[in-house]
């Protein structure tokens, strides 16, 4: 008696080694057949960073009845999650314990159980520790994958805006002298004066705060996004951004005199790349005394509400074009470049998918 495919109920399934197990598979729709243990056998065996993989009984949540049938015993099979936080969807038999899994959900299957670690760091508590922290910093703190290697470019950037604060930041004659020759000013700018101070402004800040609210959030964000990009295309694309959001700034009020410092531009452009390639992070957000994980899109749209709060209510002291811009610009080199990203990146790729769910 030849075997009824769950999948596509044609009649030619086929017999073959995956993983070093024997499975067996359908020649017309390339679903795969698990009987009791394989997947668990064949999954331990993958390069997938477990070598003891145990998913067979700890399958997420069940979804209820399949329409499709054991094409051993003939029993209806049921749903299942395959595991919480990853809604891959596997049809189980609960007679003789058979899964089934469709082609296009294979590769996600295999590479699952590196996953299933990562969402455990992501879904970690909120400790007292970063709650007290918040509470008295006012700071977001970031749930988000340990980098591979040292982000070397975004401390070095962390580093030549302490050092070149420090060495002015205390005296308000070194300051003054300063700020006239590497403060970006838009009117100097577009007679042709000062050009350079389209990119020596990015590494000046007015004061102590100015500076620590910037540097904070460039090693949040910065991290993960040079470890995404590689150090180099990474301080490139930070300058780039840093330009734009002069550039706006400049265009949004060409007839101004007032010098404009600050990282916050290019660091705005970071948010723009962090907010499409990283929507599994999580960012906390204090309201008074309640501190609540938020999604990179839920946090950033609070940060540009106030922005665009502050730019109606003509606020004096924020160049808040320059954020607005440094924002856009970010958004527009993320989308260009996410496929490269993804491609490079395997384990961001799978974050990315739209299977897998944050618990915020």
């Amino acid at each position: 008696m030849s075997l009824k495919c769950p999948g596509c109920y044609s009649e030619s399934m086929r017999t073959f080694e995956l993983y070093g197990e024997q499975v067996d598979s359908c020649n017309h729709c390339e679903g795969i057949w698990f009987d009791n243990g394989e997947l668990n056998g064949a999954l331990s065996t993958a390069d997938n960073g477990n070598d003891h993989v145990r998913i067979e009984e700890s399958l997420g949540p069940h979804l209820g009845l399949s329409k499709r049938h054991c094409m051993h015993c003939e029993e209806q099979m049921h749903r299942y999650h395959l595991m919480d936080g990853y809604q891959i969807e596997l049809d189980v038999c609960h007679s003789c314990n058979g899964v089934w899994v469709d082609k296009d959900e294979r590769n996600k299957v295999v590479q699952s159980p590196r996953l299933q670690g990562l969402l455990a760091e992501l879904n970690g508590k909120i400790s007292v520790k970063t709650w007290l922290f918040q509470f008295l910093s006012q700071m977001p703190v970031e749930f988000n994958l340990k980098t591979r290697s040292q982000p070397a470019i975004t401390y070095l950037l962390l580093a030549l805006n302490i050092m070149i604060f420090a060495a002015y930041g205390t005296d308000l004659d070194i300051a003054d002298t300063v700020f006239a020759n590497f403060a970006l000013r838009a009117d100097e700018v577009l007679h042709g004066s000062h050009v350079w101070t389209l990119f020596s402004h990015m590494f000046l800040h007015g004061d102590l705060i100015h500076l620590a609210g910037n540097m904070y959030f460039l090693y949040v964000v910065g991290d993960n996004l040079e470890d995404a990009l590689g150090r180099m295309r990474f301080l490139g694309l930070y300058l780039l951004c840093g330009l734009a959001a002069a550039a706006v700034q400049i265009i949004a009020d060409p007839g101004s005199n007032i010098p404009m410092v600050g990282a916050s531009g290019a660091i705005a452009g970071l948010f723009g790349m962090y907010l499409l390639w990283f929507r599994h992070a999580s960012l906390t957000f204090m309201f008074v005394v309640y501190q609540k994980k938020l999604s990179p899109m839920a946090f950033f749209a609070i940060w540009l509400v106030f922005n665009l709060v502050g730019l109606m209510m003509a606020g004096e002291g924020v160049a808040y074009w320059a954020h607005i811009g440094g924002f856009i610009m970010g958004l527009i080199l993320g989308v260009g470049l996410k496929s490269r990203v993804m491609q490079q990146n395997p384990l961001l790729a799978m974050l990315n998918e739209p299977e897998v769910k944050i618990r915020r």
